[in-house]
């Protein structure tokens, strides 16, 4: 059975938005979305949310026919179409167009869907979405965390752990400082 991992990126000060929801704080240079392209691609699927879902079906689909995009870009774009794609949402309709690339819409977040999922699917999931992320946190289904610390405070926003008191120890599997300053933070469970 494969593990489940998060994936994400914050601001120094512990932030994955800003207030508004915005990331254009984020620092993803050539090096960095090349490093996410092999440790994406390397997996058997993504866990979003429905928002994230939807931002990612509105930018990904046609980059790959844009010769202007950048080939990293070009790359995860094919890794994003390609890749099975399972959607938590109570609200999106089962026929909407974000759902036509290779996806699976579920409704709930329970320790049994997600066992059931993880079973049927042959490798590591990434997980990705501020609150989708939370749902699995609260039910520790999540195995590993890649947390992408980019080299910046923007002083406020959604906080990526939820303040509720518990200790989760962890193992740090790996740490890597990328020419842009973003480091990338691996850990696994206990």
């Amino acid at each position: 059975m494969g593990k489940i991992l998060l994936s994400i990126s914050i601001s120094l000060d512990g932030f994955i938005e800003g207030p508004n929801r915005e990331i254009d704080w984020h620092l993803v240079d050539d090096e960095l979305h090349r490093h996410f392209n092999r440790r994406l691609g390397a997996l058997a699927g993504f866990l979003t949310g429905r928002v994230t879902h939807e931002l990612m079906a509105g930018a990904w689909p046609d980059i790959d026919d844009d010769p202007a995009a950048p080939e990293a870009m070009r790359e995860f774009a094919r890794i994003w179409l390609d890749m099975p794609k399972f959607v938590f949402s109570r609200t999106l309709p089962p026929d909407h167009p974000s759902l036509r690339w290779n996806s699976e819409l579920i409704r709930d977040v329970t320790a049994s869907e997600i066992e059931n999922l993880r079973a049927r699917v042959d490798g590591d999931l990434s997980l990705g979405g501020p609150d989708l992320a939370a749902s699995f946190l609260r039910l520790g289904l999540v195995d590993e965390f890649d947390i992408y610390v980019h080299p910046i405070l923007i002083g406020g926003g959604k906080p990526l752990f939820p303040l509720d008191g518990a200790h989760v120890p962890m193992r740090l599997l790996e740490t890597r400082t990328f020419g842009n300053g973003v480091v990338v933070l691996r850990y696994a469970r206990g």
